[in-house]
């Protein structure tokens, strides 16, 4: 068997909803950028999952081919030394001229790969079809994709077109290419259910086989589902052509994500109403498995371990990706390779593990029905317009080279944690990543600004990830005091600081020019120096005001600086000689934040004020990019551990004035702003700092955060601090725009 192998693959779906396809090589761009090969050859991959799509190639007539495309890449790919997995359909249901029920699909289908191999006779690797079950289920079963059937005949016809397509395709593909290797894909879970619901499981259980069972012939008399694909218009005849003229999968591929273990409760009351559906004998809930407190996960392991047995055939995992924070798709990646490493060294024929979305997916979170443009970082960030190596790809370049993780992905992820289980009611005790001694086994992230907004922000964003994590005031460390600053290093031992403490008083640093300056500039450089003597990661924070408004449109991270102010030039600054000090560090600059846990912001103070029918300032006359604190501090972190480093911007996405703001947020809070809102200009305040008339920022980096239409709506919705009249107890008059952009 040899070494565990690490293989790739590009999420390439081509889904169709009504007369519309959903094209994920045209989302990620790339479509356009053959680039992208030769940062994905950097990880060590041997073999990568590529498509050389039916929808693609012949889009319009079966003899019209255009093989351009596929060509370049794939001789590209040759070049690199890395094996293509070439895939010819991926959860799509052909060109127009045919799909899923069409009873000519399998004949029409093994026409074009027949067209395939002879275009690359090279290639030895081949996923004719990806998931049949799985598409078989949204498009024929689910109506979720075209042909949009909801009956169980179509969905059975559906599967078997695909599998027959299959088994004709692997024939003619091998008239060519004899040598050629079937790997065949599909989701392997497995399904939990109460007593009453157990036939349900078992008939799912049973199910989730098929794909595997047919090709290899498996399916006669005697299998489990033999009367139900009968009873479902399958004619025996087709079914018994398999077990006469198997075409068993050379490999087998198992795609396992967090979701793949169902749960099914006739209980409804405990699950949310779009979790509910029937089999016409029971109506019941279908959720995670892993948020139910009462079942417990299989698990990948002992998935592995059952397609080895009842196959006797090569085992791979074909797709390994998480759709969540960074540090919990690396951790997601570390249990799979240990998966498969412990099974490999247990003697079991386990040969690889895919990283799957190396460059994202776009718009699972509907299961590709809606086009939102809703992206879930891959092993690389494709938002700037150029793939981006994140933690994962630092994690998964270490597992190919049979090195240590970092520390991080070694740590449980959420699936593992107590604090999974959400259904039918939260069990278990949070746990807690704040360190307050001095041994322990993790690690932590220094957190300066106690204090402050940001930094019990970051705490509790920490805790929620996972991330241990010391969260310190100044009299705990003061970032500006070399032997404090090397006490907290000796006592806690971090990888990493995240500097969220400063002096934020804009006006009162036109007085108090020394405070500011040793808390903005002399802190931050301290523990740069520092950081970068003990090889510690450090994340420090800019501002917007480091510029002076001349541009008129949002300020990227080449733009030169022009600060107005002392609070300003405090931070350019600190920004010099941070990286000065510390080339690999971090400075993020932000603005005009608000969050959901404190009052101390624009935002909260605007609504408070309408919610109660009281006057409120804010000028017209001066644009910024309002940033929601949770939003910010996710991106941070995730940057952090991608070891970004220089100066990044890192704002929502959107261009407001003070009271354009109050007027969107009071819109988004169903308020009514106008009797209140009093406009005013930057002058009229006589605020003793200048302040730029326009600080709007933009990335050139791509971190591209919601919109901020977006964030004032999760921010009502997850706001701890009520701000109508009927939830407040006290009504403190004079909200007012110099109070709020202070804070």
């Amino acid at each position: 068997m040899g070494n565990l192998e690490l293989w790739g693959g590009i999420e390439c779906t081509v889904n169709r909803v009504g007369d519309r396809y959903f094209d994920q090589l045209a989302q990620s761009g790339h479509a356009q950028r053959m680039s992208d090969l030769e940062v994905v050859a950097d990880l060590g991959i041997k073999k990568l999952r590529y498509p050389v799509l039916w929808e693609h190639v012949a889009p319009e007539h079966p003899e019209n081919q255009n093989w351009e495309w596929a060509t370049e890449r794939l001789n590209k790919l040759r070049s690199l030394s890395i094996d293509p997995i070439v895939g010819l359909l991926h959860h799509g249901s052909g060109p127009h001229y045919t799909n899923l029920l069409d009873p000519g699909f399998p004949e029409k289908f093994a026409a074009y790969a027949k067209s395939v191999a002879k275009q690359f006779p090279w290639v030895t690797h081949y996923t004719p079809i990806n998931e049949p079950l799985t598409t078989a289920r949204f498009s024929a079963l689910y109506g979720l994709w075209y042909p949009h059937a909801q009956d169980d005949a179509s969905f059975v016809k559906a599967l078997y077109n695909q599998i027959k397509g299959t088994q004709l395709a692997m024939q003619a593909i091998r008239e060519i290419t004899p040598e050629a290797k079937l790997v065949q894909t599909d989701d392997l879970g497995y399904i939990h259910a109460t007593p009453a619901l157990q036939y349900q499981a078992d008939f799912e259980n049973h199910r989730r086989w098929l794909s595997w069972d047919m090709l290899a012939g498996r399916v006669d008399k005697k299998h489990p589902l033999w009367d139900y694909l009968i009873s479902s218009k399958l004619p025996a005849k087709a079914l018994l052509d398999f077990v006469e003229n198997p075409c068993p999968a050379d490999i087998i591929g198992v795609n396992y994500y967090v979701t793949s273990e169902r749960y099914l409760d006739e209980h409804l009351v405990h699950y949310p109403v779009h979790t509910h559906g029937s089999n016409g004998q029971h109506r019941y809930a279908d959720v995670e498995a892993v948020r139910v407190a009462s079942a417990v996960p299989v698990g990948l392991q002992k998935l592995l371990t059952d397609a080895c047995e009842r196959y006797q055939k090569p085992v791979v995992v074909t797709e390994a990706h998480l759709g969540c924070s960074r540090e919990e798709q690396m951790r997601w990646l570390h249990d799979v390779w240990d998966s498969a490493l412990f099974l490999q060294k247990e003697g079991k024929n386990v040969s690889a593990v895919t990283a799957w979305s190396l460059l994202g997916a776009y718009d699972w979170n509907s299961l590709l029905t809606q086009s939102n443009g809703h992206y879930e970082c891959g092993v690389f960030d494709v938002r700037s317009g150029t793939p981006r190596p994140t933690a994962a790809a630092h994690l998964l370049k270490k597992l190919a080279a049979g090195e240590d993780a970092h520390h991080i992905a070694r740590l449980p992820g959420w699936w593992k944690r107590p604090s999974r289980t959400i259904y039918p009611e939260p069990h278990g005790t949070k746990e807690c990543y704040a360190l307050t001694c001095e041994e322990n086994e993790h690690k932590p992230i220094l957190i300066t600004g106690a204090t402050g907004t940001l930094g019990r922000a970051f705490a509790r964003i920490c805790e929620d990830r996972g991330l241990p994590y010391v969260l310190l005031t100044r009299q705990d460390m003061d970032i500006a005091d070399a032997t404090s600053v090397e006490k907290s290093f000796a006592k806690y031992k971090p990888w990493a600081v995240m500097n969220t403490a400063g002096y934020v008083r804009v006006d009162d640093a036109e007085e108090d020019s020394l405070a500011c300056y040793r808390e903005n500039t002399q802190g931050p450089v301290c523990l740069a120096k520092h950081c970068h003597a003990h090889h510690v990661a450090l994340v420090t924070f800019s501002s917007d005001l480091v510029f002076d408004g001349e541009k008129q449109e949002p300020y990227l991270e080449t733009d030169k600086p022009n600060p107005l102010n002392v609070y300003g030039r405090s931070k350019l600054l600190a920004e010099s000689q941070v990286l000065a000090a510390m080339p690999e560090a971090l400075v993020i600059r932000t603005s005009a934040f608000f969050g959901p846990w404190d009052e101390h912001n624009f935002v909260f103070h605007a609504l408070r004020a309408f919610a109660h029918e009281e006057p409120f300032t804010a000028p017209e006359d001066a644009f910024i990019t309002p940033t929601y604190v949770p939003d910010l501090v996710h991106a941070s972190l995730d940057l952090l551990l991608d070891k970004a480093h220089g100066i990044w911007h890192v704002a929502n996405q959107g261009t407001y004035s003070w009271a354009q703001l109050a007027e969107l947020s009071a819109k988004v809070a169903v308020l009514d702003s106008a009797p209140y809102l009093q406009t005013v200009t930057q002058k009229d305040l006589n605020l003793p700092a200048p302040r730029p008339a326009f600080t709007a920022l933009a990335s050139g980096k791509g971190i591209h955060l919601p919109s901020v239409e977006d964030a004032l709506g999760r921010f009502l919705r997850q706001s701890e601090v009520p701000f109508r009249p009927q939830e407040v107890a006290v009504e403190e008059p004079d909200a007012s725009f110099e109070l709020a952009a202070q804070a």
